[in-house]
């Protein structure tokens, strides 16, 4: 088990970054030993909050009006000492950072701009962004060639093109959107954004939002300019913010969904030998890799509003609680023998996405990219390997996103 501490003076455990990079025993620990503790992660920011690590704590939790959203976001710019709002300003006005009633409004207006139709209809540019990729891939590399990263090459091109056709830009304008962890043109970041590449997002999406105004195209960011209801309609502040929280967490879910699946499936021979005889196993695939190694380890911050118990717990008012999706999935009184992968098991009710009113709006477009580069990527390289299959992987030191830094692959 990754090294814990003993408690500070004031109660708090303090972990290094060696459980952000192999949190499983400590949360298997701490589930088993009462499911909620506080803790301080080792970080830039060492926040120090309460830790819920059992399913059914986990997903009351999750839709517990007194864990507020928009307090945690106020609250954490105080503590780290940001301007009010949070980093980037105007970037965290969206609905994932706010409370009914305005998550309410928020949320109505935008599912009338991101429907399940616009999501359906991007699977043909899915399949042409997935095939041209691969076809790069193959050509850059050749038979018997070395290894490739294939989150550089390809977990990470995916969705920020996918993002781009959603956004009616180019990968190639000017101003670029591509972001990954806290560098501005992607890297292997902690999985966070900085301030000052946030307020550089912010300049570019005000200017993307603007020719949108004027020039509207069949895209979401249009979708969201004119999105109304009942007179009512998304302030400037509001797409922008919204087009943000696209960036940002609508790419990281996806690199970090195809790079732990094809992690998980190169690890274990077995079971990429069933999906590879059998293509119908797929969704299944991703639904065990969402529970498995569920892309972020920990949902977003939440804030106590006023006193709350969880589990036996007294939380005060005024604390971070952090909500351990990574710990949730793997609970044993849900998901049998959680710690094996298995594609054919019903993972179906994990909490990768959340639950409640701030379950994930993008998760049939995840699972869509996810499905279509597992898909092709399997079949158009029957010998795909891991490029040095006894090292150990390197994962970020966040505890927040469960994602590889890198996936050093042979295609041939």
């Amino acid at each position: 088990m990754p090294p814990l501490s003993e408690p500070t003076a004031d109660g708090v455990e303090v972990v290094d970054a060696s459980v952000a990079r192999d949190p499983h025993a400590a949360y298997r620990a701490w589930r088993e030993a009462g499911g909620v503790r506080k803790v301080r992660f080792a970080g830039p920011v060492p926040l120090a909050g309460w830790v819920v690590t059992g399913y059914a704590a986990c997903r009351a939790a999750l839709a517990d009006p007194r864990l507020s959203k928009d307090g945690a976001t106020e609250a954490y710019a105080r503590y780290a000492g940001l301007p009010t709002g949070g980093p980037g300003g105007g970037l965290t006005r969206h609905m994932l950072n706010s409370d009914p009633p305005r998550h309410t409004r928020l949320r109505r207006l935008v599912q009338r701009a991101f429907t399940q139709r616009r999501v359906a209809a991007l699977r043909p540019r899915i399949e042409a962004r997935v095939t041209a990729l691969l076809d790069a891939l193959d050509k850059g590399t050749g038979e018997g060639a070395g290894e490739v990263d294939l989150i550089e090459r390809f977990a990470l091109p995916l969705p920020l093109a996918v993002l781009f056709d959603l956004l009616g830009t180019e990968p190639d304008e000017p101003g670029v959107l591509q972001v990954r962890g806290h560098t501005e043109a992607g890297g292997q970041g902690d999985g966070e954004v900085s301030v000052p590449t946030a307020e550089a997002i912010l300049d570019r999406l005000r200017a993307l939002v603007a020719r949108k105004r004027a020039r509207p195209g069949d895209d979401l960011l249009s979708a969201l300019v004119a999105a109304r209801d009942d007179g009512d309609r998304l302030t400037e502040e509001e797409v922008t913010s919204m087009a943000f929280l696209l960036v940002i967490a609508g790419h990281q879910t996806t690199v970090n969904l195809v790079a732990n699946g094809v992690h998980a499936l190169l690890t274990r021979p077995a079971q990429l030998a069933a999906v590879r005889a059998d293509a119908s196993l797929i969704p299944g695939l991703v639904e065990e890799v969402l529970r498995c190694e569920s892309p972020f380890g920990i949902a977003t911050l939440r804030y106590t509003t006023e006193p709350v118990t969880i589990e036996g717990t007294a939380i005060p008012a005024g604390e971070f609680v952090q909500i351990a999706l990574l710990a949730a999935n793997r609970d044993p009184e849900v998901f049998p023998d959680p710690d094996r992968f298995d594609v054919t098991r019903d993972a179906s009710g994990h909490l990768a996405f959340g639950h409640g009113i701030h379950h994930c709006l993008g998760a049939p477009l995840a699972r869509l990219q996810a499905e279509t580069a597992f898909t092709h990527l399997l079949r158009r390289f029957p010998a795909l390997r891991l490029a040095a299959p006894a090292t150990a992987p390197a994962w970020q030191d966040n505890p927040r996103h469960r994602g590889l830094l890198t996936l050093p692959v042979r295609l041939h």
